[in-house]
């Protein structure tokens, strides 16, 4: 041994493996070159203000012909974010040893490495099963064709299931999303037996509150089914009959602001002559911060139609989160759980009465967030969140393994892709890991399809994107294979898989409005509904993956083969990316297993 080594991934190095409870004891194991005469010091630095630098000496353990090896054991009583890091006294001075590139110890480096520390009492919500979570855009996945009542008269409704969403600015200058193609509460549930059929555990609406428009993130009423969608009987039946089939039903929270256009705001004047704009008497007015009253008030990156809500107010929390808030108005009527919406502009105040709140509510309900990052140490606004070690978040939308999936079977790279799995792996909680909501599209992104066959969308702007909506026989091929195998990889990773509505029917799309096109119904890609339907019943059928140890095995240019193992079952998964024969061998014990899917 020619330099130090400690790789906090090897056992012999660190255990137990990843984030630990609070209260289980770490051994950490450093190895240093014979001739490399030193004095170790495990250093660990808080990453949240609560805790304090901990210098650990670590004591010679065991020498031979190669190395000497040092050890220390550390164990924190409370959730705490660790960053560590060692530091050696040289004969020449102090030095620190720390993370490099590819996770092993270096002099130098620009980090340590990290440990995160769980409260012991998390664990996996029931609500959000170990089979397939399916995300919908209610306007646009299936029309019942009930009447609707009480629907406002300045909506565009569409009789053309599939046509082009409006995306042009009006006269005006302004895009206001206000054409409907009819989607509903009523056709989601009559869809329910084609969702079982694909292994679906959980469905995640995207907003269904009362608003004007139709994505619907401009909430006009908490406490109201939007009127195109149906009404509070749509929603309760919906519940119970998913219920049935072992399915539950997510929300979409939005919570950091609302719609101007709604009882709360009221600019445009639709409720009278209430709200925040147009009263300082409103109940609502301490929600909202103003500048100069009414014009100048402070709104969602900048958007007029989105004023930001003061999400610290007592009355906004209590609205939300009491006990006859918002929250435990939709469970009552059977809602299994919610998505944050930008769940990183929520503060720590908000979250912790929202996840009680939910928790409050019934066993086994979910809270996921919307966090693009890594969420075990995000950092928003200055300040490091603290999401994930217990009592704010369940689960939260997992864009890590989305990004690096897609850019891996796009354009290689298995050495990076191996990195940024294992980031997350060893990063998060395995009550969070166990849940983590793995999607390969979702109503924000580029469709996979396109991602994955389509010319790479970089800046292009709508007129661009309209104009290669539809992609050439060729590169729908292309793009269907990578999509494919991505789909494998996406059901074995650890997390629970998230099919965004039409991805497993072949639909394509660029971003809003070209990826919230009407689902196909009668023009489906048939061959790939049924490829993953098979990876939905193999999530049925081995039920081990909401504990199962993730092994990889090969992770190359071509290939990307990992381990899924749960006491005495394992289940391989491996992915070939170039679309032509490649050969590589099997690991011990699986050369006459049997055979799930091909």
């Amino acid at each position: 041994m020619s330099v130090p080594y400690f790789d906090s991934r090897d056992p012999a190095c660190k255990t137990p493996f990843g984030a630990v409870a609070a209260g289980e004891e770490v051994s950490f194991s450093l190895y240093l070159p014979k001739n490399m005469a030193a004095k170790c010091t495990l250093k660990l630095i808080p990453g949240l203000p609560s805790g304090k630098t901990v210098e650990i000496p670590m004591e010679f353990a065991i020498g031979d012909l190669r190395c000497n090896a040092f050890r220390a054991k550390f164990t924190c009583r409370e959730p705490q974010l660790w960053f560590y890091h060692f530091e050696l006294d040289l004969p020449d001075g102090r030095q620190s040893l720390t993370r490099g590139p590819d996770n092993l110890a270096i002099f130098g480096g620009w980090d340590g490495w990290q440990l995160t520390v769980y409260d012991r009492g998390m664990k996996t919500p029931a609500a959000l099963g170990q089979g397939v979570i399916y995300q919908i855009f209610p306007d646009r996945f299936c029309a019942s064709g009930n009447k609707k009542e009480g629907v406002p008269a300045d909506r565009t409704l569409r009789s053309d299931w599939g046509g082009q969403p409006e995306w042009k600015p009006n006269p005006l200058g302004k895009v206001t999303n206000s054409d409907y193609f009819g989607g509903d509460l009523e056709g989601i549930t009559q869809k329910l037996g084609y969702l079982e059929s694909l292994g679906v555990t959980c469905i995640y609406l995207n907003p269904i509150f009362e608003a004007h428009s139709n994505h619907r993130y401009n909430t006009a009423d908490y406490h109201k089914v939007d009127p195109l969608l149906g009404n509070e009987d749509d929603f309760s039946r919906l519940c119970a009959e998913a219920k049935k089939r072992g399915i539950g039903i997510i929300l979409d929270g939005v919570f950091s602001h609302t719609g101007s256009d709604s009882i709360y705001f009221n600019k445009e004047g639709r409720y009278g002559s209430g709200g925040a704009f147009r009263d300082r008497k409103s109940p609502y007015f301490p929600w909202f911060r103003f500048g100069r009253w009414p014009e100048e008030y402070e709104s969602w990156w900048g958007f007029r139609t989105l004023p930001n809500v003061e999400e610290s107010n007592p009355e906004y929390i209590d609205f939300i989160c009491g006990e006859d808030g918002v929250l435990r108005h939709w469970i009552g009527l059977g809602a299994s759980g919610f998505r944050l919406d930008v769940a990183d502009e929520l503060p720590d105040v908000f979250l912790d009465a929202l996840y009680a709140s939910v928790n409050g509510g019934g066993d086994g309900l979910a809270v996921i967030g919307e966090v693009w990052e890594d969420a075990s140490n995000k950092v928003s606004y200055g300040s490091r969140r603290r999401y994930l070690l217990g009592a704010q978040m369940d689960s939260v939308m997992n864009y890590p393994f989305r990004d690096a999936l897609l850019h891996y079977m796009r354009y290689g790279g298995g050495y990076a892709f191996y990195h940024s799995v294992m980031r997350i792996v060893e990063n998060y909680p395995p009550p969070v890991l166990g849940a983590a909501m793995n999607s390969l599209s979702t109503h924000d992104t580029v469709r996979a399809i396109t991602a994955l066959g389509g010319d790479p969308m970089e800046s292009h702007d709508r007129e661009w994107q309209n104009s290669h909506q539809t992609l050439t026989e060729e590169q729908y091929w292309k793009g269907r294979h990578l999509f494919a195998i991505a789909s494998l990889l996406q059901f074995g990773l650890p997390g629970i898989p998230c099919v965004y509505y039409g991805d497993e029917a072949g639909m394509c799309g660029y971003r809003d409005p070209f990826n919230r096109l009407c689902y196909p119904w009668g023009g489906e890609d048939g061959g790939l509904v049924d490829f993953i339907r098979t990876l939905g019943k193999i999530r049925a059928d081995y039920p081990i993956f909401a504990d199962a140890l993730f092994l990889p095995v090969t992770f190359s240019d071509s290939i990307c083969c990992f381990i899924r193992k749960s006491g005495k079952e394992e289940i391989l998964f491996a992915g070939n990316r170039t679309g032509e024969p490649r050969e590589f061998a099997l690991p011990a014990g699986f050369e006459g297993g049997k055979r799930l899917t091909s």
